[in-house]
């Protein structure tokens, strides 16, 4: 094969990789890709209240008020008929006597010595409190036995 047959043949490959290329190309912008853009959704316009005095407090109950996100926990809509539930998911342990206290393990945790816990400290954690929290949702209070 001479020289200038293999340049000739060079030239033909290099002509046809270069239209295929190109045909590509066209074809892209004629039909552009969707780009993964992140639209901000506007924001609604919400008249400010006067919730209190305290206008750092006014300015942050506002913007939770202006916001969407609160909404929803999880997938759905939440109201004050579904708190049970969303009770029960967090602290259903607590809320069925299921939860022990270990003192001497948070004692740990909080790099303090387990035997240096006063007695009293003890008592208070691992008292049981389920009488006290009826009798915060009791009207009256709580009731004598």
């Amino acid at each position: 094969m001479k020289k200038s047959e293999l340049k000739m043949m060079i030239r033909e490959i290099v002509r046809e990789e270069v239209a295929m290329t190109i045909k590509e190309v066209v074809k892209e912008i004629k039909q552009p890709t969707i780009t993964t853009k992140k639209v901000k959704p506007k924001k609604k316009i919400v008249e400010k209240k006067h919730y209190t005095k305290n206008s750092i407090l006014n300015e942050v109950m506002n913007e939770t008020a202006a916001g969407e996100e609160w909404k929803t926990m999880g997938s759905n809509v939440q109201t004050t008929n579904d708190m049970a539930n969303v009770m029960a998911k967090s602290y259903g342990d607590l809320m069925n006597n299921n939860a022990t206290v270990d003192v001497q393990q948070m004692a740990a945790e909080a790099n303090v010595n387990p035997e240096t816990v006063p007695d009293h400290v003890e008592e208070a954690l691992t008292r049981d409190y389920s009488e006290l929290v009826k009798a915060m949702g009791t009207p009256g209070g709580i009731e004598k036995k």
